[in-house]
């Protein structure tokens, strides 16, 4: 995409035009005629518990989506990653601590920011190592039990944390 919102096709360069083709609407090429299927992006998010059952959240950085608000931490998932590599990776990043994750504990469509629809997959983890401390696209790290949420970010991390309440992994 340019400045004026024009998309160009990646194998040949020449417009995009939404067409209608395979029962919607699509991006499709003026040129040679392939299709530009936008799929949604993967996204990682791990659920790191403390032994008196509050969970971490992140407050979002200046600049990133939701800017202000917290979230379970989370990020994307890199080309040629390994989802559960790039759950390792983002925690490290987000949070400071060395993560393992244990088993997958919910998979959700994201539908939060219009552009760029993303598929999370929120881990359970136990901590591995490291310290807490915000870093990458988070400006504050923090403990809060199920009862002292502050406002979340997205409407997904809400699901999960009323499921982590209903099943008492979460402190009321």
């Amino acid at each position: 995409m340019d400045t004026t919102g024009k998309r160009y096709c990646a194998w040949c360069g020449a417009p995009l035009l939404r067409q209608w083709t395979q029962g919607e609407y699509r991006l499709c090429c003026n040129g040679c005629g392939r299709i530009s299927y936008e799929n949604p992006i993967t996204g990682v998010a791990g659920i790191i518990l403390s032994p008196e059952g509050e969970i971490l959240l992140g407050r979002r950085a200046r600049g990133e989506t939701r800017e202000g608000l917290w979230c379970i931490p989370c990020g994307h998932v890199e080309y040629n990653e390994d989802i559960r590599q790039a759950l390792v990776r983002e925690m490290r990043e987000e949070t400071g601590f060395w993560v393992e994750p244990l088993s997958v504990y919910e998979v959700y469509s994201n539908f939060h920011e219009p552009e760029a629809h993303t598929t999370g997959t929120w881990f359970l983890t136990r901590i591995a190592g490291g310290f807490c401390r915000s870093g990458d696209d988070v400006a504050e790290v923090r403990f809060f039990p199920g009862h002292g949420l502050p406002p979340l970010a997205f409407a997904t991390d809400r699901l999960v944390i009323e499921r982590l309440k209903k099943e008492h992994f979460l402190k009321e």
